[in-house]
């Protein structure tokens, strides 16, 4: 079986609320990060509480909520450049969201990490093609680290 080499990753993990560090180790974010990697890749994932979230979200997104994630991306001045982003996860709203649809929390986390991911490589899901490809994307990615499909509706 041949394997495909590892794009190279920066990640930088910030957790201002520790609660949610024990359940989503860094080595997991590491894993997850990776499944979504298309190319070589320098990130920040940081973990916020629902007052920073909903300041991010209107400040950056005209929209008075917190929202689960947040990707700021930062162009490089050549494509040969790694993509460069900022992955916001709110702890308050990934925790409530896994509850409400009755999932475990690393799921959700690994579905919603895949999903910044993907947003910081470009993709993104303002239409109904794209979010099409963006969905079937983060499908397989999820299923290659054992995750079911988060679209499926819940039991």
């Amino acid at each position: 079986m041949k394997t495909m080499p590892m794009k190279k990753l920066s990640l930088t993990v910030q957790y201002p609320d520790p609660s949610l560090q024990t359940a989503l180790t860094r080595p997991l974010l590491r894993r997850w990060v990776r499944a979504a990697l298309l190319a070589p890749a320098e990130l920040t994932l940081r973990f916020v509480d629902a007052e920073e979230g909903r300041a991010l979200n209107r400040e950056y997104r005209g929209k008075d909520y917190a929202t689960n994630v947040l990707t700021f991306t930062y162009p490089g001045e050549t494509e040969s450049e790694p993509t460069r982003a900022d992955i916001v996860l709110c702890g308050e709203v990934l925790v409530r969201e896994a509850a409400e649809q009755n999932k475990p929390l690393p799921a959700h986390a690994a579905h919603l990490v895949v999903h910044g991911v993907l947003h910081a490589q470009g993709y993104d899901h303002e239409d109904e093609p794209d979010a099409a490809e963006m969905e079937a994307l983060e499908i397989d990615m999820l299923a290659a680290l054992g995750w079911p499909n988060p679209y499926l509706p819940d039991d």
